[in-house]
């Protein structure tokens, strides 16, 4: 049975009885789930095992997004969601509002100050300082073991784990791989916001990206993505990098990552491949 709160109390009630039978997982999401979110929710069910507890957030987290019209817009489908949560499995959903999170005269946020500069960051001002701050408060909240997160958001699970070491916020933080469609476009709750136009024309990125890193020098790299991006109608590129992937820096070499994110129409899609050294074994690419 699936319990669903809405506050700090609730939550905290819910998870009371629980802690002492197996470790807590959690499991945050801004909701309208789709599969990549439950193979997260599969992730943390392994990892509590059987007599632990997984929690799923459902919450669309306002001082992580840049343009109100993207906040008011990002699909909220409640209902949907609670029952595909009941059917994973889920023992906990946390559906807070706003006004349960975050007090009128909050003045705290967390800041993370080197991984966060660069990609989404560059171009969402402030974006990681709210996610930094949600990820936080609902650690702190469920008093979880262990954070399950996608590999799609590779910058934000970078930003999370390093919050969590220079923090030493005792929360193991777990990676699941990027789903994808059949034609190859990364799973996105934003992906059903997509024209039918914009839809078929979408899985260029992915394809612009692969193709790409199967080329050696970085310079032939990023223009082959560009050419390939900016061939579309539809598409216009907010960034295309290639960094290194644990400084997230500009890289001049293997190993690396090359990161895009490119918008259709409103609709913000980010992406990236792994670029290993030469020789590594498996591709690595996302």
């Amino acid at each position: 049975m699936t319990l669903t709160v809405h506050d700090a109390a609730g939550l905290r009630d819910a998870l009371r009885a629980r802690r002492t039978a197996g470790p807590v997982v959690l499991v945050p999401t801004m909701g309208a789930l789709h599969a990549g979110h439950l193979s997260l929710v599969a992730i943390a069910r392994e990892r509590a095992g059987e007599g632990g507890t997984v929690v799923v957030s459902i919450f669309v987290n306002p001082i992580q997004f840049d343009r109100r019209d993207d906040l008011d817009a990002y699909p909220r489908p409640l209902e949907a969601d609670l029952d595909a949560c009941r059917s994973a499995g889920v023992d906990v959903v946390f559906a807070p509002s706003a006004d349960a999170m975050y007090a009128p005269d909050r003045s705290v946020t967390v800041t993370e100050t080197a991984l966060s500069r660069h990609l989404c960051g560059a171009s969402r001002p402030c974006h990681f300082d709210g996610v930094c701050t949600v990820c936080l408060k609902l650690f702190l909240l469920t008093g979880c073991d262990a954070a399950v997160f996608g590999e799609k958001d590779f910058q934000q699970l970078a930003v999370i784990r390093r919050m969590a070491r220079d923090l030493d916020v005792p929360v193991e933080i777990l990676a699941g791989p990027t789903l994808r469609e059949p034609d190859g476009l990364a799973m996105s709750s934003r992906n059903a916001r997509l024209t039918p136009k914009q839809r078929a024309d979408a899985p260029r990125l992915h394809r612009a990206l692969r193709d790409a890193a199967a080329l050696d020098s970085p310079a032939d790299i990023l223009a082959a993505a560009r050419r390939e991006i900016e061939a579309s109608p539809h598409a216009r590129i907010d960034y295309l990098e290639l960094v290194h992937p644990h400084t997230l820096r500009p890289a001049s070499a293997r190993p690396a990552v090359l990161a895009a994110a490119v918008f259709y129409g409103h609709v913000r899609l980010i992406d990236h491949v792994h670029l290993p050294v030469a020789g590594a074994s498996g591709s690595g690419k996302k």
